[in-house]
Parts: C-alpha cells; sequence; structure tokens
C-alpha cells in the first residue's frame, strides 16, 4: 500500500507487568504489618493472625497452634532460620512451630538480622546477638526506631526518628542533617539496609541517603528521579535492584531506571507500610491489603491475544467495539454495554487492526472479527432513516445489558433500532480510513461491492450537502464542516484538519468507487480554495488549544490521503504537514503515529520508543484515578492543557499516567476515575499490528 521505512527489530520475551491483591486463596484475611523475603525467595507476612509463608504449593499459616498467638510485628531472617516479633516477644521458628526466645527486650520496635547476626531494637536499648551470646547497648539519644539493619562486619544501623545511628560494635556514630556530602536532608529516617560493600541506604522523609560506612552520604532525590521522597520502607534485590516503599505509591530502581506504580492499578492503597521482594515479585503492605506486583514473560503478540480476548469478553456488542460499564469498581463479571458517542470511530480503528492482523497471520478468526465488524459500521449508515447519513451509534429495541449514552437518538425506518445523530466528523474520518484498509487487504468481490456502495452514498450525501454533514432538521452537525465557506470564514480554527479531512476522504472514495466526480470535487478544493495548502498548518499548537483527539483525527486522514495520492506536487505540500505533525507528537512516543510516518514516509524512526509503549501499555485497563502531580522528578509546565488540565513538560510512560486511547494527553498529571468503566485496548492492537504489517517489529 505504501513505502516502508528501513526500521526493524526483532523481539524477544519481555517481563509483562502484572498486578494483583494477596487475598483470601492465598489466606491474607486480616491485617498485615509486615513482610519478608528470604534467602530462599519465600515471602512471609506477620500480622493479626500470626505469620504466613506463601509457599508455591499454598500458604502455610502459623497461628496460636504453631506458636504465635499475638500480632506479629516484625520479622527477619538469621542464624538460617526466621525470627518474628510481637509487641514484646521474640519469637524463633524450629521446624513448624515458633517458640519464644527468653529475654527482656521492653517494647520491640525494630529486628534485623544477617547471617550469625541477630538484632532486636528495642525501647531502652539494642540488643544484638551472635551464634553464642547475647550482647546490649544503651542507645546514645532518646528517639523512636524505625528500622534496623547489620552490615557484613556486623556493624549495626539504625534509622530513628532523630537521623542514623551506627554501632561499631564498641561504640555509636550518629548522622542528622547536613549539607552536601556531611549529613542527611531529612533526620526523619524510616528504613535503612545494608550492601555486601558497606554502603547503608538510608530512606527518609526526604529522599535517599546512601552511606559509605564512615562519614560520607550521597543523597538520591527528586532531582535525580526519585519519584516520590517520603520513603517508608526499602526492599534490595540480588541483581542489584531496589524497591523502595513511599506514603504515595511503589517505586522500583531497576538498571538506574525509576518505575512508579501508584493508584489503585497497582496498589490497594497509596501508603506503603512495608515491602518484600523477590526477583519474581513484590509484596506490599498497605494499609487497605496487600499488593503483589508480579511479571510473566510474554510476547507483544501474546498480549495481543489477550487484549482480543478482553474485546470479545466484555467490549463487543453487534460488532462494534463499545465502551463498558462496570457494576462496581473492578468488577469485570459485571458489566453493562454503552452505545457511546464514537461507536463508529472505535470499531473502524478495531477493524484496520484486524485487517492487518489478517494480512500478517491469515488467521480466518481476524477475517472473521474484521468482517463483522465491517458490516456493523455499514449497518450506521443503512439503519438510518436519513439516507447518505452516517450514524454514531445503534442500538436494537431490544438488546438487552446496554444503555443508550446521551445526544439524539432516533428510530431506524424498519422501527427494529435507534441511532444516535449529530454525527461527528470522527465518524467519517474512522470509517474511510478503515473502509480503504479493509478493501485493500481484506475484502472479496462482494464486500468491495458493499464497501463502494455506502462510501457513495455517504460521499454523495455530503457533496449534496455543500461538504456539510446534515442532520434530521437540514442543518450541520456539529463538527460535520468541510465547506470552502465555512473553512476558509468563520470556522478558521478548524481549516488545517477539516481541509485535510476532507481531500482524505475524497480521494479514499475515488479510489474505491472509481468514480471521477469525487476527482473533480478533490481537484476544485485544491485550485480553487487552497485546501492542500490549508493542510500545512493543520496542527494547532496554540497554548491552552492543543486539541490531542483531532491528532488522532489528523492522523487517520493522513493514511489514505498520502497512500492513494501520487503526484509529487501535491505530495510535497501533504509530506510538509504531516511532517510537522509528527516532529510535534513524536515526544510522546505514540507507536500508532510512529509506524504510520515510518510506513507513508520511509524514514527512521524512534522504533525503540515506540515498542517500550507497546510493552508499558498497562494488562488492566480498568479506569482507575491517577495521580502524578505530587512527584517530586516531573517538571511540570507552567500551562495548563485544554480542559485547563495540569501537564508534565514530558509525556508520562503509558503505566504510570490514565488509561487512555491516541486522543488522549498523555501529559494530562492527575485523573480521575473510581474504577466503574473498563477500555477495550484496540489502542493497543492497531499500532501493534501495523508495526507488524510494515515489518517494522519481528516476533
Amino acid at each position: 500500500m505504501s513505502s516502508r521505512s528501513e526500521s526493524s527489530i526483532t523481539l524477544k520475551p519481555y517481563p509483562q507487568e502484572f498486578a494483583a491483591t494477596v487475598g483470601e486463596p492465598e489466606g491474607v484475611k486480616t491485617t498485615v504489618q509486615c513482610a519478608l523475603a528470604d534467602a530462599t525467595g519465600r515471602v512471609w507476612l506477620g500480622g493479626e493472625q500470626g505469620v504466613l509463608a506463601l509457599d508455591p504449593a499454598g500458604p502455610r499459616r502459623y497461628g496460636p497452634e504453631a506458636g504465635v498467638s499475638a500480632e506479629v510485628l516484625h520479622l527477619c531472617q538469621a542464624q538460617g532460620t526466621i525470627y518474628a516479633a510481637t509487641a514484646k516477644l521474640l519469637l524463633r521458628r524450629e521446624g513448624e512451630r515458633f517458640v519464644e526466645v527468653p529475654g527482656e527486650w521492653g517494647q520491640i520496635q525494630a529486628l534485623a538480622g544477617r547471617g550469625d547476626h541477630l538484632v532486636l531494637a528495642g525501647d531502652a536499648g539494642l540488643h544484638v546477638a551472635t551464634a553464642t551470646a547475647w550482647s546490649t547497648a544503651p542507645y546514645p539519644a532518646k528517639a523512636e526506631i524505625r528500622s534496623a539493619a547489620v552490615g557484613p562486619e556486623g556493624e549495626v544501623y539504625l534509622a530513628t526518628s532523630q537521623g542514623v545511628w551506627r554501632w561499631d560494635c564498641a561504640a555509636w556514630h550518629t548522622f542528622g542533617a547536613g549539607e552536601g556530602h556531611s549529613g542527611l536532608a531529612s533526620v526523619d529516617a524510616r528504613a535503612v539496609f545494608v550492601d555486601g560493600h558497606g554502603h547503608a541506604w538510608v530512606g527518609t522523609a526526604a529522599g535517599l541517603q546512601i552511606l559509605d560506612g564512615q562519614e560520607w552520604w550521597e543523597q538520591v532525590r527528586g532531582q535525580d528521579g526519585l519519584c516520590y521522597e517520603d520513603i517508608t520502607c526499602l526492599a534490595p534485590l540480588p541483581d542489584g535492584g531496589l524497591w523502595i516503599g513511599t506514603s504515595w505509591g511503589l517505586i522500583r530502581l531497576d538498571g538506574g531506571d525509576w518505575h512508579y506504580y501508584a493508584g489503585r492499578r497497582w496498589l490497594p492503597h497509596d501508603r506503603v507500610l512495608a515491602v518484600a521482594a523477590t526477583p519474581e515479585a513484590v509484596y506490599a503492605v498497605t494499609p487497605e491489603g496487600v499488593g503483589k506486583i508480579y511479571t510473566r514473560n510474554m510476547t507483544l503478540e501474546d498480549k495481543a491475544a489477550r487484549f482480543e480476548e478482553r474485546i470479545q469478553k466484555r467490549h463487543y456488542r453487534l460488532g462494534y467495539v463499545a465502551d463498558c460499564e462496570l457494576a462496581a469498581p473492578g468488577d469485570l463479571e459485571h458489566f453493562t454495554y454503552e452505545a457511546s458517542d464514537n461507536d463508529g470511530l472505535w470499531t473502524a480503528l478495531y477493524v484496520i487492526a484486524e485487517c492487518y492482523r489478517y494480512a500478517v497471520t491469515k488467521d480466518p478468526q481476524a477475517r472473521r472479527l474484521a468482517s463483522t465488524s465491517l458490516q456493523a459500521m455499514l449497518e450506521l449508515q443503512r439503519k438510518c432513516s436519513l439516507p447518505g447519513y452516517v450514524a454514531r451509534a445503534l442500538v436494537r429495541k431490544d438488546e438487552p445489558n446496554t444503555r443508550k449514552s446521551g445526544g439524539e437518538w432516533h428510530d431506524s425506518a424498519d422501527g427494529e433500532y435507534e441511532w444516535k445523530g449529530d454525527t461527528s466528523s470522527d465518524e467519517i474520518d474512522g470509517h474511510l480510513y478503515a473502509y480503504a484498509v479493509y478493501y485493500d487487504l481484506v475484502a472479496d468481490a462482494e464486500e468491495k461491492r458493499q464497501i463502494a456502495q455506502v462510501v457513495e452514498t455517504a460521499m454523495d450525501y455530503i457533496i449534496a450537502g455543500g461538504l456539510l454533514l446534515l442532520d434530521l432538521d437540514g442543518k450541520p452537525t456539529t463538527w460535520g464542516v468541510w465547506a470552502p465557506s465555512w473553512l476558509n470564514g468563520p470556522r478558521e480554527f478548524e481549516r488545517g484538519l477539516n481541509s485535510l479531512e476532507i481531500l482524505s476522504h475524497l480521494i479514499a472514495a475515488h479510489h474505491i468507487t472509481g468514480k471521477q466526480s469525487y476527482l473533480d470535487v478533490y481537484q476544485e478544493l485544491v485550485r480553487k480554495h487552497h485546501y492542500a495548502l490549508n493542510t500545512v498548518h493543520q496542527k494547532i499548537t496554540q497554548v491552552g488549544e492543543v486539541n490531542h483527539s483531532d491528532d488522532e483525527l489528523a492522523f487517520c486522514a493522513y493514511h489514505p490521503l498520502l497512500t492513494y495520492e501520487q503526484d509529487p506536487e501535491l505530495r510535497r505540500l501533504y509530506l510538509l504537514s504531516f511532517e510537522r505533525s509528527w516532529k510535534i507528537e513524536r515526544p510522546e512516543h505514540c507507536p500508532w503515529f510512529d509506524f504510520m510516518y515510518g510506513a507513508l514516509t520511509g524514514k527512521p524512526f524512534d522504533l525503540e520508543e515506540s515498542v517500550r509503549t507497546l510493552r508499558d501499555i498497562p494488562m488492566e485497563l480498568v479506569t482507575w484515578a491517577t495521580h502524578n502531580s505530587q512527584r517530586t522528578d516531573i517538571e511540570t509546565d507552567g500551562e495548563a492543557g485544554r480542559f485547563r488540565e495540569a501537564q508534565a513538560r514530558a509525556a508520562l510512560p503509558a503505566d504510570e499516567r490514565q488509561v487512555m486511547r491516541w486522543n488522549s494527553n498523555p501529559y494530562h498529571l492527575d485523573s480521575g476515575g473510581h474504577g466503574r468503566s473498563e477500555d477495550d485496548g484496540a489502542a493497543f492492537l492497531l499500532p501493534y499490528w501495523m508495526g507488524r504489517y510494515y515489518g517494522f517489529i519481528n516476533e
């Protein structure tokens, strides 16, 4: 259909992240206070019901019958076993029981272990045990002890409300606030661990501090990439990774890269009280339960299959890709379809994805799904009581489990359906784009005839209306405006995009139907009304007026126009427009826009970033709220978005921002959402299969 870029990458399986709440099946029924990952990778949880070991074969609980009769507040591994502490008792695991370790500990505030060393911080002093004996040391000052750690030489670090204390087995050394490399950004220390080289990593209320074991500190804060500075707990990994719990989400430091996990997409609650990490998963203890983030090796094609399954389960209504409203937050078993403003557009983009999938795989399921949804799109015109008009959505009057969205609804000619009016240019853009791709890649002779018939009827209706989409009342719909007297007049703000749209529709209609009259109108718009020139600056960049929905519509129009227009002089203008638009969109790393740019220009683009976006799109697409304005690593844009929303200067990663299609603002910091709806995921399927079709990605 068009040129191919030289960019190409062969992909291997990658670790895809999933999130879950550890609940009844794992044996977690009540409040959990602490967590531990032992040397074998087994995870232990302590709380109201004692100690719970999360074994691969099933959870193992240690309660009163196993010697644990009070709430467990602390866990550690030392001397080849697991220790647990309640408010005043120290327990040691022996076989399948925990037995009390005698001693006067007072109120136990922290517990830590390393090799043969066991450390218990009581309210009156520090208790240190080796394999043979206990020793005690009074504290250098009065403070709340939050965390303890043992170094490779047996040294002990305590994170306290008054800074960090270090016990070198003979004397205390205290570290408080200070500038540069000589102190803490905050004396409010909450967590500490010591690595194999004696570096003490300390989480504080003002970021991460790293001590060399002597007198030299390095501070790691927001400007260094730390997503949120109010740290509550730390969990290192053997491969050098680090999990950081905060009062607002969970952070992973991995190979120098930072990743942020917050909101119900990832955690039961944003305040992380304790964290335990293995190479396969992290367990975050929160006030609302224990969250688990884990990975599974999979390919992007595996991911596409799961997204396809989601659409068929909860988003496929009469062949339309429909919105899905959940009965309760996160409840994917009970839902209602919604016939939305843009059933036609979302279904069109899904049809294109299935067309590319079929072209790549020849999978009969892909052809069947594409064909079914194509027929549903054709019905949006056939069922209208206004010949030539394309409805936004269509609902059977006897259709169960479906809610009509607000707007204009009218009876179909046969009385069996209702169709939604005030159709936008969005629908026409999506229809012509999908019809063109389906016509070229999938359609048999009968389907080509059907597509040509509806395209001809629709375009004739628009042309007869003076390049206006006239509604039942004989007036133009709100956004169905392509007439020169409007675009070169009072609707100047739509001039660039709508000129691009109608030129694309006309040339696609000519390609499909062969009617010369469409080319005649096309040439008249170019020569008499400077529509080709209008496209050059179609992308509006005025502050506060950037419309990401218009970006999506523009790329829908660019594809047919640059695929079918072969005149080099017109292509010069259109490519000038396309190049400008893509360069503005480039920082967003939208794989659909990137793959289209590579396909239509043959030029290199940011392929690895596009793949990263595909990988980062979360597996769960429930519309939970997301908040990023509190983050310390993000530079906020001084200008608000089109809806006066706060924005970041750089686009947020796909797994850290709101669930979105390619018509939303990727710079948007905070978004609402109560988990009462789910996105369909076609926004992943379209670029993935497009990338496969054009050879940019190989699996």
